[in-house]
């Protein structure tokens, strides 16, 4: 399990804000100060994990993530006990008379979930559902009843309430995306569920632009064929944002010009796009259309002055 726990103003992504995404961010953090989980659906790329750090940091509380996988289990999300310590005590106060006091204990270290439910943190639960639903049915007490059950830990408490500061952002991608379990119904109906969708040529272009500080002419020539390769795909296996700056970041720190004709460019994008398109090609010669159809896109672009 990865695990990043951070102060709400230390270490989380840059999240270029335009208009919409900050009307969203503002309608999310109603909710939550309502006492409603959130929940980012939206396929891969679309930017859900940097919006829900984003609106996580709004909170102005400390920030637990946890990052969903088809291994975690109770013992992660609530705590194990670790070990054993052992205490011995020796009194030789009076002389030839030994008392020797002996203990052993063992040891607990809290996990994740119940370090952010007792001490009210936000926990923002990345791609949940690639989890088991039978690990996720924990959450059903939390957004029900106000507390977290101590499934078998051997503790004393059968359970822990809920902090009221407790707040949690979910993320996922579509069901049928690979490595994903469906949701149990009882769970998402405690959810709002927003769609997250990739963003149109403007707003990527905006965000290419700023994050690697590129002119806009030049990212949007990269945002532009990603898009149009990214139509070429029925599902949503296609080229993401996530492809756009990796181009823009190499192009700009190799000094490869970012012109649709030039070769060192076309290699360039054949290189990051090539793989990602093929993967929604019905042929039989998949990486070869897919690499027809990333030079076709690079020929088609050329930079305009703005």
């Amino acid at each position: 399990m990865t695990v990043l726990k951070e102060k709400h103003n230390k270490n989380t992504k840059l999240l270029i804000q335009d208009s919409i995404t900050k009307e969203l961010l503002t309608r999310s953090l109603q909710y939550l100060k309502a006492g409603y989980p959130i929940h980012f659906i939206g396929p891969s790329g679309a930017g859900k994990t940097s919006l829900a750090l984003a609106l996580a940091k709004k909170r102005k509380k400390p920030v637990m993530l946890i990052h969903g996988n088809h291994e975690l289990n109770n013992k992660d999300l609530i705590g194990d006990f670790t070990g054993y310590k052992s205490k011995k005590v020796v009194d030789n106060y009076i002389r030839s008379v030994y008392k020797k006091d002996e203990s052993v204990i063992e040891t607990w270290r809290d996990g994740r979930l119940l370090e952010a439910v007792k001490n009210g943190y936000t926990l923002v639960y990345d791609e949940f559902t690639r989890s088991q639903p039978a690990t996720n049915n924990i959450f059903l007490s939390i957004l029900e009843e106000g507390i977290l059950p101590l499934y078998g830990s051997k503790l004393t408490e059968p359970f822990v309430r809920v902090h009221p500061d407790f707040a949690v952002i979910f993320t996922s991608n579509p069901d049928e995306y690979a490595g994903v379990y469906s949701t149990q119904d009882a769970l998402l109906d405690r959810l709002i569920t927003i769609f997250v969708d990739y963003k149109d040529i403007e707003r990527e272009t905006t965000i290419v632009s700023e994050k690697v500080d590129i002119e806009k002419s030049e990212a949007k020539v990269i945002t532009t064929l990603v898009a149009d390769l990214r139509q070429e795909c029925k599902k949503d296996t296609g080229p993401s944002l996530r492809a756009s700056l990796m181009i823009a970041k190499l192009a700009s720190e190799e000094e490869i010009p970012i012109d649709g004709k030039d070769q060192d460019f076309q290699r360039l994008c054949l290189d990051i796009l090539a793989h990602q398109v093929s993967r929604c090609m019905e042929s039989n010669k998949q990486i070869k259309t897919a690499e027809e159809l990333v030079i076709k896109a690079c020929e088609n672009t050329k930079v305009n002055e703005e």
